[in-house]
């Protein structure tokens, strides 16, 4: 039997209301202060690419251009899955799990595609496995992991990037790593709503809440 967790004081709804709307305020003010870094990444500048990156797909070959699919800007998730590995991993893949219908993407001109090195076969195969109607292609046969800092010395990273295009041109506008990450995964922001919050040992939680090393709980959604 597992031993009883701890459990926050216990209050009058008057006391708790008057928490809640002073712990708003601060809630408010991390909005406002997100809205000012979006504008500030809108204001970054940004790098043309004009290596001619080619991209291995269930319908051929692709260009980086081609990724856009006609519309005006991409988001890449760099998904680490090694040309040698059998599954993805498992943070990249819970990140995909939570993008939903690319819909509405599209209705902002905005396409989304996942980029891996693994050959195109297992990059389908394990798609279906875990019932995903994402674009995914691989880049094993260029060298764009290597250009964008996600296979360093033969070591995978996941990152996230943002191109925009100008016609025929390219421009990588903003990426991203680690826990730059997490916005992409709701699982955390809806662990930071309740009580226990992720229940992992860096957060400041009183003295008796669960925790456990961070990231090491998750698994494939199929996994549990």
């Amino acid at each position: 039997m597992e031993p009883a967790k701890a459990l926050p004081p216990v209050v009058s709804r008057a006391e708790w209301e008057a928490a809640r709307a002073e712990l708003l305020v601060r809630e408010k003010e991390l909005f406002r202060l997100k809205d000012a870094v979006s504008a500030a990444r809108r204001g970054l500048p940004m790098v043309a690419v004009d290596t001619p990156y080619t991209f291995d797909t269930e319908a051929g070959p692709l260009t980086l251009l081609d990724l856009f699919d006609g519309r005006s800007q991409l988001i890449v998730q760099h998904f680490m899955f090694g040309s040698d590995w059998d599954e993805g991993c498992s943070g990249c893949s819970m990140m995909a799990d939570h993008i939903g219908p690319l819909s509405h993407l599209y209705a902002k001109d905005t396409s989304l595609v996942l980029v891996s090195r693994a050959p195109v076969g297992k990059l389908v195969a394990f798609k279906d496995r875990m019932g995903w109607d994402l674009p995914w292609v691989s880049s094993g046969r260029s060298t764009f992991n290597e250009d964008f800092h996600t296979t360093v010395d033969g070591e995978e990273h996941h990152s996230i990037s943002a191109f925009l295009r100008d016609g025929d041109r390219v421009f990588h506008t903003w990426q991203t790593f680690d826990r730059g990450e997490e916005p992409f995964m709701m699982v955390f922001d809806l662990l930071d709503l309740t009580a226990y919050g992720r229940q992992e040992s860096w957060e400041d939680s009183p003295p008796g809440w669960p925790q456990r090393p961070p990231y090491e709980w998750f698994r494939l959604h199929d996994a549990y």
